[in-house]
């Protein structure tokens, strides 16, 4: 899946058709993707999908067995080149940060700045780490530091040398929940103030959708889907992309006709879907509560508190396990209610296949 050719021209970064290969793992399968000035595209995907593979490629750090990579209109890997990393204009932030540990902060910044003049790099690193709110630990060193501050310090090393593009390796995973958050924002207002161009690689749905414009889902070496987290929240096109930007609830259906019969009611029968059995995923807003007698019966088994809205065990015919959902309901055990579909909020796709569950009607 690609979307590096219609937009190539007005993009800072283009990768096209990119694969790497590690003896018989394929970790990278021809991945395209583009990056224009001033975006931030975060790439979702589990643990061992290729999502470092694909940053150290960009970064100069490892060698494509195929495919291209241009940075601005220059190619820097690809067609027999492969540009050193320092001359590239990509920045790389790691997830440990990586900051010397015999050196004060300041050192650590001007470390990227030694083709600069001495007055001319302090002066830059000094920028640098009042963008980032740390210069009065400008003499300290990095053991020294909270989380969150090393992580800051990293990110001004990272700018220090203004790069085209910033990528960015799991930068918050090492921090705690309400230092993560707050680093985040601050980490997200610098690059939106200097407009610089980030790739942001985590396996973290929620935090790709407050950092990012496009969210690239990342499976098995593949872009399986690019857009707005609007996007793919709205019109995922594999169950993997379903369940990748938020909670899923799958049921069974049987496409026939016009229509697909699931044990929560009908839907209309998408026009490329194939007769037979499929997999409808259902959004939580897409199951309506109603009273018994209004829709398909259920019984209330069991309910928990789960802050604003209450979880709901629901006993359905046709499924063979409780439907749990989150509803604002004052259902209690033994209740009988009545559940309706809503078609814009489900999603329905042919059955997996044994490879994986890349089903697509695409």
């Amino acid at each position: 899946m690609t979307d590096a050719a219609s937009t190539a021209t007005a993009s800072r970064l283009v990768v096209s058709d990119l694969s790497r290969r590690f003896g018989r793992t394929l970790a990278l399968d021809g991945v395209s993707l583009t990056l224009g000035p001033g975006e931030i595209l975060a790439v979702l995907g589990a643990s061992g999908c290729g999502k470092s593979t694909l940053l150290r490629l960009i970064a100069g750090l490892d060698t494509p067995d195929a495919g291209t990579i241009l940075v601005g209109d220059r190619r820097v890997a690809g067609g027999g080149r492969h540009e050193p990393p320092a001359t590239r204009g990509v920045g790389l932030m790691f997830q440990d940060y990586a900051l010397f540990p015999h050196l004060t902060v300041m050192a650590n910044i001007r470390f990227g700045l030694a083709h600069l003049p001495a007055d001319e790099a302090r002066r830059v690193a000094r920028e640098r780490l009042d963008q980032v709110g740390l210069a009065h630990r400008a003499e300290s060193y990095p053991d020294t530091l909270s989380g969150g501050e090393a992580q800051r310090v990293a990110l001004a090393r990272a700018l220090a040398p203004r790069p085209r593009v910033l990528l960015l390796d799991e930068p918050f995973s090492n921090l705690d929940a309400g230092t993560r958050e707050h680093v985040r924002a601050d980490t997200l207002a610098v690059l939106r103030r200097d407009r610089i161009g980030a790739i942001l690689v985590t396996h973290d749905a929620t935090e790709a959708v407050a950092f990012a414009d496009r969210i690239a889902l990342m499976h098995r070496g593949r872009i399986v889907q690019c857009g707005s987290p609007e996007a793919l929240y709205d019109a995922p096109r594999t169950p993997f992309a379903a369940r990748a930007l938020g909670e899923i609830i799958e049921i069974p259906g049987t496409a026939a006709g016009g229509r697909v019969t699931t044990p929560l009611g009908l839907l209309p029968r998408p026009d490329a879907l194939p007769e037979g059995e499929v997999t409808v995923c259902l959004r939580p807003e897409a199951i309506r509560l109603g009273p018994a007698g209004d829709g398909v019966p259920a019984a209330v088994l069991g309910r928990a508190f789960a802050g604003p809205r209450l979880r709901l065990d629901l006993a359905v015919a046709g499924l063979a396990a409780p439907l749990r959902l989150h509803l604002p309901a004052d259902a209690v055990p033994g209740d009988r209610v009545g559940l309706h579909l809503v078609p814009a909020q489900a999603h329905v796709f042919p059955p997996a296949r044994e490879s994986g569950d890349e089903a697509s009607l695409n």
